[in-house]
């Protein structure tokens, strides 16, 4: 029997791309448009972020989101 992964959510990965980045949210904020402080809040899970707001970090980090076919 196979086992399938489970997806990860996009707002995990965006976090983890951010975090392991290592740039500061001061650049970050400068490159997209999105507040430091937005972006500390999405990092914590304090807030989630607009979906422009992430469209834009992930553009920054290069991430695409492609659609699997099953």
């Amino acid at each position: 029997m196979s086992q399938t992964r489970k997806p990860t959510p996009i707002s995990d990965l965006l976090r983890s791309t951010i975090a392991r980045s290592g740039e500061p949210l001061m650049v970050l904020e400068r490159a997209t448009g999105v507040s430091r402080g937005s972006i500390m809040r999405f990092l914590r899970r304090r807030q989630f972020l607009r979906l422009d707001m992430a469209d834009r970090l992930a553009r920054h980090f290069g991430l695409v989101l492609v659609r699997k076919d099953r």
